[in-house]
C-alpha cells in the first residue's frame, strides 16, 4: 500500500524517474485535449446537433452560470482557465474506476501545481481589469498597515486549496485500498462510487474558490455617487 502515486516508479535513471503521478497526469491531459477536439471538430449552429455537442453546450453552460453567480460579470473571459481546472479534477476522480489507474490529485505536487496556477491567475486577472496602480493599492486597504497581512492571506489560502485537495484526494484513495484488502467485494465498489462523488464535489469546490477569489481581484471599486443637493448648492 502507498500514500501517494509519487511512490508508483515506471522508469527512473539515476537522478530522472517516472512515476504514476506524471505519467497519468501527461496520460489524463492528453485524452481531454483529444476528446475536445473530437467534440469540437463538428459543431453545428442549426437545429441538427450531435449529443456530444448538446452535452457540451449543458456543461459549458451550467460553468458559465456559476462563474456569473460568484460575481464576474463575463463569465466567457474566464471559463478558458476555471472551466479547465474543473473538468481535470473531475476527469481525475472519474477515471479511478480504472484498474491499475491512481489519480494524480493524490499527489501533493499535482495539488500544488494547481494552486499555484490560482494563485498566479488572481493578480493576471486582476492587473488586467483594474490596471497595476489600483490592484497593488488593494493591498493597502483600508490602511498600510494590512499590507503584510493581505500578503499573508494570499499565500496561506494557496496552501489551503493545495491542502484541502491532496487530503481528500488521498484519503479516499486510501480508504478504498484499504477495504479492498478487507473486503475485496461489494463494499468497495460503493465506496468507490462515493469517492467519485468526493471527487466531483471538490473538482466545484476548487473550482468555485478560484473563481471566488479572481472576482475579489478584478471587484473595481466605483466612486460613490454625488447627491444632488450639493450639485445645486
Amino acid at each position: 500500500m502507498h500514500l501517494s502515486p509519487d511512490q508508483v516508479i515506471f522508469w527512473q535513471n539515476e537522478v530522472f524517474k517516472l512515476n504514476a503521478t506524471i505519467a497519468f497526469t501527461w496520460v489524463l491531459m492528453i485524452v481531454l485535449a483529444g476528446g475536445s477536439w473530437l467534440v469540437t471538430r463538428k459543431l453545428s449552429t442549426g437545429l441538427e446537433r450531435s449529443r456530444w455537442q448538446n452535452l457540451l453546450e449543458i456543461v459549458v453552460t451550467a460553468i458559465e452560470k456559476q462563474i456569473e453567480e460568484v460575481g464576474l460579470s463575463q463569465p466567457e473571459k474566464y471559463i478558458g482557465f476555471l472551466g479547465t481546472l474543473f473538468v481535470f479534477v473531475a476527469a481525475a476522480s472519474l477515471c479511478t474506476v480504472i484498474p491499475g489507474y491512481e489519480p494524480p490529485t493524490a499527489s501533493l505536487s499535482t495539488t500544488t501545481a494547481l494552486a499555484l496556477s490560482v494563485f498566479l491567475a488572481v493578480p493576471f486577472f486582476g492587473i488586467e481589469e483594474q490596471g497595476v496602480g489600483s490592484y497593488l493599492k488593494s493591498y493597502m486597504k483600508p490602511t498600510i498597515v494590512m499590507l503584510p497581512f493581505n500578503i499573508i492571506s494570499e499565500l496561506s489560502r494557496t496552501l489551503a486549496l493545495a491542502v484541502r485537495l491532496f487530503g481528500n484526494m488521498m484519503s479516499g484513495a486510501m480508504i478504498i485500498a484499504i477495504l479492498l484488502t478487507i473486503t475485496p467485494f461489494i463494499f468497495p465498489i460503493v465506496m468507490t462510487l462515493l469517492g467519485q462523488l468526493t471527487g466531483m464535489v471538490q473538482a466545484y469546490i476548487f473550482s468555485i474558490l478560484a473563481a471566488v477569489y479572481i472576482a475579489a481581484a478584478t471587484r473595481v471599486r466605483k466612486p460613490k455617487p454625488v447627491p444632488v443637493q450639493s450639485v445645486a448648492a
